[in-house]
């Protein structure tokens, strides 16, 4: 039974890369998992009787109907999630339920969700009120889909669905500021006034972590560098303290699975060696710059150049990531700016009266924000762009950042949850009925009354 303010509530945020999960009022979330999922297709057992379908398809042969398929309908997906993703299995796929920032599977985020409160955290659902965290970019469509599951299938006695620019600006003690959120997936830049994203100024961009790491990963092995995935091989000692990698013949391995280990040790790579240079990057001024060592799980060791530079610039340049063997292209490039541009654009979008506040308070948040000397470029770009008049400040929340995980803003999500409460801006089970029974107009005006669900200026 919910108990009120005696109940601590439950943040949980699933993003492009991780799910960070744990207790309102806590520094850091108790839990922290890949959100990518393993997949198995499985057939179902069909020893039980079913004298009932069985009837339905003989009569339907008589009549001339094609009969069901019955293949699909033994067909069920397992999916793996957390730490049981770290083990190789046959046939095991690894998917995402994210795309740009975005949820695309529900289904997966169902079990992501269940094995952070079941496995992660022990705790029942329906006895803590929830926080969760989505993007800017989230539709009016997604959140009414996640108030659902949480009502249906959890029976949390209470939800608040804030947006992750809110949540940082709030982290750092500001009302107002430019958030600019450089995830795994993408990189979103949203200006929050007054505690609430102006829609109007959200700028995304395809350019995130994980396509610097495919970027990074691309670019050595078109040098000759060939990075083995852990599972692939074994050490097997020849003499003493000498040992020999023997690789293993592991045929049912999926390549999604071989590319999700590659782009693991592709990412240590990047967050050990890189950093972003002072100046857009050169070819011929970064070619002989110093090279700095890195030691791959199998013990070879590899120089990384001009690499260490040049790949995080793409976040300035995105264009740059043409010139990397085997990436592809965006679909459309002209679409596709550099955070510099991005932040000048979303602040132009704005008031004229805020943007000098804007500019002086631009945060950073996400992953990729903690490559080096990236604070310090975003700042000079932009300064470059900006009014004279502009005083630039871009601030570092190093709590925040994730490469390891944002521990910060969970604790402000906590603030948030007791505000909830307090002001009656949760969305209790007994408006459950919403979902199923109000029409879009209704919907409207019911996010009026409670915007725990409609926060967007």
């Amino acid at each position: 039974m919910y108990g009120g303010d005696e109940v601590s509530a439950i943040v949980i945020d699933v993003g492009s890369y991780s799910c960070k999960a744990g207790y309102a009022g806590d520094d850091t979330p108790k839990a922290v998992f890949p959100s990518v999922v393993g997949s198995i297709e499985q057939t179902e057992d069909t020893d039980d009787p079913k004298p009932d379908k069985e009837a339905d398809s003989a009569s339907d042969s008589k009549n001339g109907a094609k009969p069901m398929d019955v293949d699909k309908a033994k067909t069920k997906r397992k999916l793996y999630v957390g730490q049981e993703l770290e083990f190789r299995r046959d046939h095991m796929e690894v998917i995402s339920p994210m795309k740009d920032g975005t949820v695309t599977d529900w289904d997966i985020v169902d079990n992501i969700w269940n094995h952070a409160f079941r496995r992660r955290l022990l705790i029942n659902p329906e006895e803590h009120p929830m926080l969760i965290a989505e993007p800017s970019t989230n539709t009016a469509q997604q959140r009414e889909k996640a108030a659902e599951l949480m009502f249906e299938n959890y029976k949390v006695p209470a939800l608040f669905l804030a947006k992750n620019a809110v949540l940082t600006s709030f982290a750092s003690g500001r009302a107002t500021s430019l958030v600019v959120d450089s995830g795994g997936g993408s990189t979103v830049v949203s200006a929050v006034h007054d505690g609430f994203v102006l829609q109007k100024s959200v700028a995304t961009s395809p350019v995130g972590g994980e396509f610097l790491t495919d970027c990074m990963m691309k670019s050595l092995e078109s040098k000759g560098v060939v990075i083995r995935p852990r599972y692939s091989f074994k050490k097997k000692e020849i003499s003493p303290g000498d040992y020999k990698i023997v690789d293993l013949d592991l045929p049912n391995t999926t390549e999604s699975y071989r590319l999700y280990r590659m782009r693991a040790i592709a990412s240590d790579i990047k967050e050990s060696v890189c950093r972003v240079p002072d100046t857009a990057f050169d070819e011929v001024a970064y070619a002989n710059v110093p090279t700095t060592s890195y030691e791959l799980p199998d013990g070879q060791t590899i120089e990384v150049g001009a690499d260490r530079f040049k790949v995080p610039d793409i976040l300035f340049n995105p264009s740059l990531s043409q010139t990397i063997p085997g990436i592809d292209g965006f679909a459309d490039s002209t679409s596709v700016r550099g955070l510099q541009r991005m932040v000048i654009d979303s602040v132009n979008k704005c008031d004229i009266d805020i943007r000098k506040e804007l500019f002086s308070n631009i945060l950073l948040s996400g992953g990729s924000s903690s490559i080096l000397q990236l604070k310090e470029r975003l700042e000079k770009e932009v300064l470059e762009e900006s009014p004279q008049a502009a005083r630039i400040s871009a601030i570092l929340n190093y709590k925040r950042v994730v490469s390891s995980q944002t521990h910060a803003r969970c604790h402000n999500r906590s603030v948030l949850c007791v505000l909830s409460e307090r002001c009656l801006l949760r969305l209790s089970k007994e408006r459950q009925w919403y979902t199923k029974t109000l029409t879009p107009f209704q919907f409207e005006m019911y996010t009026i009354v409670f915007p725990v669900i409609h926060t967007v200026v």
